[in-house]
């Protein structure tokens, strides 16, 4: 390749990997956006929807759950579900970014950005 440079020649490979390293980034931090995940909670009565980025889309309500003595019940249950997106969304962008690193040839859990 660049013989007689010495180790200038795996550097300019390096350069070319990392620039294609943020470009596929950059490309599955906008696809996060446009992947959905959808939490529950009693038994299905209560859904948020979040993108795979964690922002909260949507919050589903079933009518059965409004009474005016269970209040705190009905918070309990949006909060769930709330949480259950939340932790929905990591998994998938978890799973996301193993999957391009596993493309990119660095070692399983490293962890993007740095």
């Amino acid at each position: 390749m660049l013989k007689g440079l010495g180790g200038l020649g795996d550097m300019a490979g390096m350069m070319k990997k990392a620039k294609e390293m943020q470009s596929k980034m950059e490309q599955m931090q906008h696809d996060l956006n446009s992947v959905t995940v959808v939490g529950e909670s009693g038994a299905g009565l209560v859904k948020a929807t979040a993108t795979a980025k964690g922002d909260l889309t949507a919050l589903d309500i079933d009518p059965s759950i409004f009474n005016s003595d269970d209040k705190e019940v009905v918070e309990d249950l949006i909060l769930a579900a709330i949480k259950d997106a939340q932790a929905k969304a990591a998994e998938k962008s978890e799973e996301e970014m193993g999957k391009m690193t596993e493309g990119l040839g660095l070692p399983a859990g490293m962890n993007l950005p740095f």
